[in-house]
């Protein structure tokens, strides 16, 4: 009888606990070197990896998404779909990081910091509505490719379908071209994905031997509240609007998504775990060609652990200036961070810069960021596996749309 083989969700799971397991050795041992010089190069092999293979992926799979539709009204109906999907999310989201945030400032937990002496952030960025939608469209597009700018891929996927779509036979051979790339891409897709236990392992083993359990000190209740707010958002509001219009229970739904998760969870990277979420949409029955579409799209504009770490590190950082926000700059902070999220690169810490546009905006010193910067790698892996939770409820969602009108017609 031939032995059976461990799921790669199975498998992702076992390699999680054991880089914690001996994270924990290495950090109490007190060798966390040992992880930094000898495992955690193979995790950057691994992310290097998926980084190569990203902006193919987004690229090929959107296009061959449009061409296989067939109609650019269908791709105008699932693109505003989407978009004000992940927008209304997003905006929930804010309130949700908000309403935590200030019932633990108003209950004294936020501990009250200071920068250290000479700390300084100089990555601080203007939050200009306008200068992020001139940022999309690309004025050369090698460049959008070699920068992994994902909202000019993305639009740069856009006029190329719907281009091919419009020159109907003569683009015969640029579809055939996109359909044998992206069948090359797909299979060298599947290989890097089946490194993923190799990579969990060697990345989570590095996070706890060299953060440890000390890091969290004062900092264990922001923590805490981001992560409050990451659980409720997932339950309340994915995991509902999967069963709400998906038919989707909330049981199947994390069951299904579990994989794509704790990659996301220990990549800290939405647009590295788009191979991961296009596996599990199609195992929860989401329409291939729609989540071809939807992932990417989610990857670059839904950030909505984004925008609740971005409200619950205001308010903080707020505290430790001695500032209370009042109603309307709480306002301004969700406007702001939904924006801010749209702008936010689907790669691992790139929430940071986006926090420093929120910060700036509300006239809180961005060098105050400094205080949280030590411990953000905790922050992302929370809010990267929410972001990419929200991306497959997205797809559900708006797959089950199509099918229903689909149906109707």
């Amino acid at each position: 009888m031939s032995k059976k083989k461990l799921t790669l969700p199975v498998q992702i799971v076992i390699a999680l606990i054991a880089g914690v397991a001996v994270g924990l050795i290495c950090y109490f041992a007190g060798v966390p070197e040992f992880t930094t010089n000898y495992l955690k190069p193979f995790g950057t092999i691994f992310v290097n990896l998926l980084k190569f293979i990203v902006v193919p992926v987004v690229l090929l799979s959107m296009i061959d998404g449009i061409l296989s539709m067939g109609d650019m009204k269908k791709v105008g109906s699932i693109g505003w779909k989407t978009v004000a999907f992940f927008l209304v999310t997003t905006a929930i989201a804010c309130i949700i990081g908000l309403v935590l945030g200030n019932i633990f400032n108003g209950a004294g937990w936020f501990p009250t910091l200071q920068l250290a002496e000479g700390a300084t952030w100089d990555k601080a960025t203007s939050a200009n509505f306008m200068d992020t939608l001139i940022g999309m469209f690309p004025s050369n597009m090698w460049e959008a490719f070699r920068t992994a700018n994902m909202l000019q891929v993305i639009i740069i996927a856009l006029f190329l379908g719907g281009s091919m779509l419009a020159a109907g036979e003569k683009a015969k051979l640029c579809k055939d071209f996109v359909g044998s790339a992206y069948a090359v891409i797909e299979q060298l897709m599947t290989f890097i994905i089946s490194l993923s236990p190799i990579g969990v392992f060697t990345m989570m083993a590095w996070v706890v031997a060299t953060q440890g359990v000390e890091i969290l000190g004062s900092l264990a209740l922001v923590l805490l509240c981001a992560y409050i707010g990451y659980a409720i958002h997932a339950i309340f509001v994915y995991s509902f609007a999967a069963k709400a219009f998906a038919g989707i229970s909330p049981l199947k739904f994390f069951k299904g998504a579990a994989s794509a998760m704790i990659f996301a969870f220990t990549s800290t990277s939405s647009a590295a775990t788009l191979p991961v979420s296009k596996e599990c949409c199609h195992e929860l029955g989401a329409d291939d060609e729609i989540a071809s579409f939807v992932l990417p799209l989610g990857a670059t504009i839904n950030m909505d652990g984004t925008a609740i770490y971005q409200c619950v590190a205001t308010i903080f950082l707020a505290s430790c200036c001695g500032m209370n926000l009042t109603l309307g700059q709480m306002v301004t902070v969700v406007v702001t961070a939904t924006l801010a999220s749209i702008g936010t690169a689907g790669v691992s810490g790139a929430g940071m810069l986006m926090l420093a546009m929120v910060l700036t905006a509300m006239g809180i010193p961005v060098d105050m960021i400094m205080i949280i910067y030590g411990v953000d790698r905790l922050f992302d892996m929370g809010r990267t596996c929410l972001n990419v939770a929200g991306d497959i409820s997205g797809t559900l969602c708006i797959s089950a749309w199509e099918s229903k009108k689909a149906a109707k017609k």
